[in-house]
This record gives C-alpha cells, sequence and structure tokens, in this order.
C-alpha cells in the first residue's frame, strides 16, 4: 500500500508575476523526494507535495537563490492541517534578498520542533521596495547619461552603457540563476540576450532605454499583483486584533488568536465581533455586509449565531466563542481561496505547457530573422540582428502565461468575498459548462427547519390558540414546539404557565392552562377527545395538501383551533430557480421527504421535485442526468448527500458560518443563499470571458509589433512596451473581476 503523500506549505515574498511562479515551480522539482508543486503568486504560497521527509534546508536555499523570500507556513497530510505554523509575512521585491549569503539553509533547530529564520520581510509600500529604487536609479542613470551625451558627445557611448548596467546586472544575475535552476529561457534571459546584441551593433542608448521601461513594467505587474493579494488579505483583516474576554466577573482585553473554544467575549457596539460564536447575552441589529455582502442588518438574539469580522451595531452582546481564530469562518475561507489558487484551471495548465515550447521557439525565430536575410539574400546585418533581438522581447511569454491565473485568482477572490468559495480553478472554469442543477429540498432550498405558517381558530381568537399552544411546548426541544414558541415570541403573545403537563406517546402534549384542560397533537388523536365538524376535518387536509404539519388544540373538549407549519422555502428560493432557467440551466429538487410536502414546495418554487428519495436514489437520478448529456451540479448539506454530491460534475455545500461542510464539495455557498447558484454560473462565465480577453490582448499586441518590426516600422522600445503593455493591460484587465458584483 502507498503511503500518502504529505503536504508542506511554505509563504513566499517578491512574486508578482506567473514567470515568477514558474521558476520556483521548476527548481523546488529538481530537488530529491519532491513528488509535486504548486506555486500561487497571488496567493504567496507554495505547496510541496513528498512522500518521506523534506530537507527543508535544501528548499529554502533554492528558493532564496533565485531572489526570493520564503517561510514556512503549515504541514497538512491529505489535505489537513496541522498545528504547525511559522512566521507568515510577504513581500513584493525580486531584489529584496540580493544581500543575503546564499550559501547556508536558513534554519536552524530547536528542541521538539525546526523553526526557519524568515527570509520574508514584513509587507511594504511598493515605492519602498527594492525594486522600486532600482527602477528609479536606473531611470535617473538614463536621464544622466542623455545629459552627459548631450555634454560630451565622445563619451556618450560610455555613459549609455554605464546607465545600462546599473539595470542589466541584477537582471542577468537573475538569469543566470534561473538557468541554473532549470529555467534557461526566462524573461530575464531574453532581456539579457537582446541588450548584449544591441550594444554589440551598436545600439547602447536604446538597450539602456529598453532596461528602464523593463523594469518599469515589471514594477507596475508587482503593484498589480499586490492589489490581488489585498484583495484576500482585506478579508482576513475584517477580523479585529483584540477582544474583550469576561473572566472571574471582570473583562480584560486579548489578542483574538488566543481566544478559546468556550470563552465568553464581551462585544460593544460599533465592534466588529472577534471570533465565531453563539450569543448567550443581549440582542443587537448584526450588520454582516462585510462578509455576506448583505445590505441589512440582522436582528439577532440568544442562541443564534455570529461571524467573525461582522459588525455589532446597537446593543451589548456577550458571546461564547464556538471556533479557534485559526478556524473562524474568515480564516476557513482565505485558506481555502489560497489553497485553491494553488490547483491550476485547464486552461491555465495549457497555457503553461505551451510557454515551455514557446519561448524556445521565439528564440529561434529571433536568431532566424538575424541570421536568414544576411546570409541568403545579402540583407544588412546590424539591421537584420536588431529586429531579431527586437522579436526575442516581443516573444516573451509573460503577458499570456500570466493571462488565465490573474483573472482565476481574481475571480476566487471576488467570489470568496461574497461567500461563493471554489476549490480551485479547474471548478470554478466547469461552472461555466453546468446545464443542470439538482438541489436538495430540507436545508438547501428550504431553512432546514419549521414555522407556523396558518392559525386557524375556533371559539377564541387567534392569539390565544397560539397562547395556549406554546404554554403546552414550554421546555420542550421538538422542532414543532419551538416553531410555535417562536410564533408566540414573535407575536409577543402570552405564554401563561402549564400544570401536569406531559407528552402523550405518538400522539401530542396535554395539561392545564388557567384551569383549562388543553391538548395539542395529531388531528387523529384530537378526534379521540373532541368531535371534529366537517369543515374542521377539510381544513386539515387543505391544509395537509399543502405540504404542512397540523396540530390541532383541544380546550375543555371542544376544538379551538389549528396550527399549520411547514420547512418554508428561503427567501430567495423562487428567484434563485429563476435565475439558473433564465441561464438556460435546469433545475430538479431531490427529497426524501414525502411526495405531497415534496410537490408543494416545488410547485411554490416553480422547479420539478422527485420526492421519497434515499441517498443511493439520489445518486442514481444524478447518473441518470449525467446519462443525457448534461453538466450537473448537485447543491446539498456536504454530509448526507454525500453520494450524489460524489456523483455530481460538480457538487456544491450550503451551510452557514463553520458547519458549511467545505471538506465534502468541490464548492460551497457560506451563506445559504440559493440564488448564489446562478451566481457562481455567471461569475464563471466572466472570468472566461476575460481570459478571452486577456489572450487576445496578449497575442493581438505581439502579432501586430512582429508585423511592424520586421517591416522596420518599430525596434527595441516599441519590442518591450509590447510586452510590458500587454502584461500590465493583461493584469489591469483580470483585476477588474475584483469589482464583479454578480
Amino acid at each position: 500500500m502507498t503511503a500518502p503523500l504529505k503536504q508542506t506549505r511554505f509563504r513566499i515574498g517578491g512574486m508578482d508575476c506567473a514567470s515568477c511562479a514558474a521558476k520556483i515551480d521548476t527548481a523546488i522539482r529538481r530537488l530529491d523526494g519532491v513528488a509535486d508543486v504548486s506555486v500561487s503568486v497571488t496567493g504567496a504560497s507554495m505547496t510541496i507535495s513528498h512522500g518521506g521527509s523534506l530537507n527543508d534546508g535544501k528548499v529554502l536555499q533554492q528558493v532564496a537563490r533565485l531572489g526570493y523570500g520564503i517561510a514556512r507556513a503549515e504541514t497538512r497530510i491529505d489535505g489537513r492541517a496541522s498545528a504547525a505554523k511559522a512566521h507568515e509575512h510577504a513581500d513584493h521585491d525580486h531584489e529584496g534578498h540580493e544581500g543575503h549569503d546564499r550559501g547556508e539553509p536558513a534554519t536552524t533547530q530547536a528542541t521538539g520542533s525546526t523553526h526557519f529564520h524568515s527570509d520574508v520581510q514584513p509587507e511594504q509600500a511598493w515605492w519602498r521596495t527594492r525594486r522600486a529604487t532600482l527602477t528609479l536609479a536606473c531611470a535617473a542613470a538614463l536621464l544622466a547619461a542623455y545629459g552627459i551625451g548631450h555634454l560630451f558627445p565622445v563619451a556618450e557611448r560610455w555613459v549609455f552603457l554605464a546607465a545600462l548596467l546599473v539595470g542589466l546586472v541584477p537582471i542577468a544575475r537573475r538569469a543566470l540563476i534561473a538557468a541554473l535552476a532549470g529555467t534557461p529561457f526566462s524573461i530575464e534571459m531574453l532581456m539579457t540576450i537582446a541588450a548584449i546584441g544591441a550594444v554589440m551593433i551598436g545600439a547602447t542608448e536604446e538597450a539602456a532605454a529598453v532596461v528602464v521601461l523593463f523594469l518599469i513594467g515589471e514594477l507596475l505587474e508587482g503593484v498589480a499583483a499586490g492589489r490581488a493579494r489585498a484583495s484576500i488579505q482585506g478579508l482576513a483583516d475584517l477580523v479585529p486584533k483584540t477582544a474583550r474576554i469576561e473572566r472571574a466577573g471582570g473583562t480584560s482585553e486579548v489578542p483574538a488568536e488566543d481566544l478559546a473554544v468556550g470563552d465568553v467575549i464581551v462585544v460593544r457596539p460599533g465592534d466588529r465581533i472577534p471570533a465565531d460564536g453563539e450569543i448567550v447575552e443581549g440582542a443587537s441589529e448584526i450588520d454582516e455586509a462585510p462578509v455576506t455582502g448583505e445590505s441589512t442588518p440582522k436582528r439577532k438574539g440568544v442562541a443564534e449565531t455570529v461571524f467573525a469580522g461582522t459588525i455589532n451595531t446597537d446593543g451589548v452582546l456577550k458571546v461564547r466563542v464556538s471556533a479557534a481564530a485559526s478556524d473562524n469562518t474568515i480564516a476557513r475561507v482565505v485558506r481555502l481561496v489560497e489553497e485553491a489558487q494553488e490547483a491550476k484551471a485547464p486552461t491555465e495548465r495549457f497555457i503553461d505547457r505551451f510557454s515551455r515550447y514557446y519561448t524556445p521557439a521565439v528564440l529561434a525565430v529571433g536568431a532566424l530573422v538575424a541570421l536568414l536575410p544576411p546570409l541568403l539574400a545579402g540583407g544588412d546585418w546590424n539591421e537584420w540582428i536588431y529586429k531579431g533581438l527586437a522579436i526575442l522581447l516581443i516573444g516573451c511569454p509573460c503577458a499570456l502565461v500570466i493571462s488565465t491565473p490573474a483573472a482565476i485568482a481574481a475571480g476566487l477572490a471576488t467570489g470568496a468575498r461574497r461567500g461563493l468559495l471554489m476549490k480551485g480553478g479547474a471548478v470554478l472554469e466547469e461552472f461555466r459548462r453546468i446545464t443542470a442543477v439538482a438541489f436538495d429540498k430540507t436545508g438547501t432550498l428550504t431553512a432546514g427547519r419549521p414555522v407556523v405558517t396558518d392559525i386557524v381558530a375556533y371559539g377564541r381568537d387567534e392569539r390565544t390558540v397560539l397562547a395556549l399552544a406554546a404554554a403546552l411546548e414550554q421546555g420542550s426541544s421538538h422542532p414543532l414546539a419551538t416553531a410555535i414558541l417562536d410564533r408566540a415570541k414573535a407575536d409577543k403573545a402570552p405564554v401563561p404557565p402549564a400544570l401536569a403537563a406531559k407528552a402523550i406517546s405518538g400522539k401530542g402534549v396535554e395539561g392545564r392552562v388557567g384551569g383549562v384542560a388543553v391538548f395539542l397533537g395529531s388531528g387523529q388523536a384530537a378526534g379521540e377527545r373532541a368531535d371534529m365538524t366537517e369543515a374542521q376535518r377539510l381544513a386539515v387536509d387543505s391544509l395537509n395538501g399543502q405540504g404542512k404539519t397540523v396540530s390541532v388544540l383541544v380546550a375543555d373538549g371542544v376544538v379551538a383551533g389549528l396550527i399549520a407549519m411547514r420547512d418554508e422555502p428561503r427567501p430567495d428560493a423562487a428567484a434563485g430557480i429563476a435565475a439558473l432557467k433564465a441561464e438556460g440551466i435546469r433545475a430538479v429538487m431531490l427529497t426524501g421527504d414525502n411526495r405531497r410536502t415534496a410537490e408543494a414546495i416545488a410547485a411554490s418554487l416553480g422547479i420539478e421535485a422527485r420526492a421519497e428519495l434515499l441517498p443511493q436514489d439520489k445518486q442514481r437520478i444524478v447518473g441518470d442526468l449525467k446519462s443525457e448529456g448534461l453538466k450537473v451540479a448537485k447543491v446539498g448539506d456536504g454530509i448526507n448527500d454525500a453520494p450524489a454530491l460524489a456523483a455530481a460534475d460538480i457538487g456544491i455545500a450550503m451551510g452557514g458560518g463553520t458547519d458549511v461542510a467545505l471538506e465534502t464539495a468541490d464548492a460551497a455557498i457560506l451563506h445559504g443563499r440559493v440564488m448564489d447558484v446562478a451566481r457562481m454560473v455567471k461569475l464563471s462565465r466572466a472570468v472566461m470571458a476575460n481570459i478571452g480577453q486577456n489572450i487576445t490582448v496578449a497575442l493581438g499586441l505581439k502579432a501586430v509589433f512582429l508585423v511592424t518590426t520586421i517591416a522596420g516600422i518599430t525596434g527595441l522600445w516599441p519590442a518591450i512596451l509590447a510586452d510590458t503593455g500587454a502584461t500590465v493591460l493583461v493584469t489591469a484587465n483580470a483585476m477588474r473581476l475584483l469589482r464583479w458584483r454578480g
């Protein structure tokens, strides 16, 4: 039996484009024992899958040699996180680690565990990075060279050469290190070859200008990558750093990360809630917009759940913590998105494979353009070498390679901020192909708990009927009893004490309320205690026909009223189903509930229903839909629907807060909105359309400048703009997805 692969995760500082990730990926794959590597630029992370122990020192050394910061993040086995943690920071500066001694692994041993000297510096503003300093220095040197060259023409070539070296030496150094680590055809290598070639044919001034433009382009890429990272970091920053904890009758302020499950915290009006938990005292309007996107605050009281990062608006609350800081709703969302960004989409994998052949092909084409016309047609060597060098710069694959991961990362991030969680680019890409959605009923299309829908009174008013029923149900945790008590609370109906109240197995509950003998139970049991008129029986049948459970109230031997209850559809369920139909997607409800209830709910939502199903029946129906040629998504709670979720093309878990079954499905709807299924499809289509635009821009600009360069219209500096400009345009276009509203 093959031992399970272990996964070790690292934080990486300084990555800001897909070629950065590719260099790290290639270098780490060359290490012994490494089975697979996943690198995320926007997540600033790397996950290494390995069979046995991993030489962490070699990993840190290999990445540091490439000029990136690195620190151990966490270890997982079979996809599950362990408690091993280290410092997690990020830096967006390739050159920030040039001064470190690369000769020694950045590790030290400590008793019982291994600690790593973090080579990842705290985040800083982009204009303070080494990258920005280098770009400014190179630009200043170029301007100085123009001035000196104008004053002393005889020294012009040498001052431009000096200006060129300011920027080219670090670029060439990175190219050499990348080549030694297994990436000979890097953007830095193409840049170095083009610049040296330009100097050899006397175009030193232009070569210096091209290096400055290249560095400016890289700086802009770093800014764009930082924006993408900030979109997720902004979600993590919603959780306050401190909390007021109640201990020994008083309160004290502690770091939020130190809170433990079971602690009771005090949340004042206007404060963000520092942890997931349950309200144990107080009531308040909770603004969940930062986490769920819902604009209207929700009134919450004792026994209701609140999420970390939401805002307590108007009342003092005491909350019992239900999840540690590392496992609260937002932390889980951030972790899921970071891991998802490391899982490449099919389109991204294709582009990666394509670029491996594309870059050497560009070198070959550049060489042919430089050599063939002079050799075969007597062309001018300097002219055609110049054109060949320009083609090297035009052909740089950066814009093409980043076209897909930038859009995927932005799509995953913007989805996460709206409670739409997808486990990787492959899932995000697959959503656009969905043609059928199978919904569970209870807890998915419905709220998962019954509510009182009808009160019919005979001889008394409805308020009295509700009060008598609630009196009998006090202290009961049965779902129907809870529904009656909740309705009494909502209607502010008085709940008098009940004497000698007792449950009668299979029939109902009885007792005395205000001197009146009262019974509440099924229609059949009530018929044994009181004569029901034909009109009353018809009323019960009518309510049952609507899929409702009816309890009959008998007072002093006379039928006093009917109380009907049903697990009602979520407020947006009908609109959510209609939105799917508008996208041309078939919707079907699969439930184990009785046919009458299922058909009543389905009719109100406009969805076809399959009822009285066992888990294996749901799995079979999903298989039948797939055999019809449909791409099927299954939406359920992720636990008792596991067989059907696994059988579907995409399994979607629907739930609230930390209870959502994130480990079971391919995607999750965090906040229980049926409409979010259609939003996931729309987001997928928006992302794939964005990728199409990016690829068109990346290849289109290259094609235009390729023609103009061979025709002699454009030269080296427009060529670098074709690459750098396309990269910036593609990244900026992908970042538009961060403003997607669905």
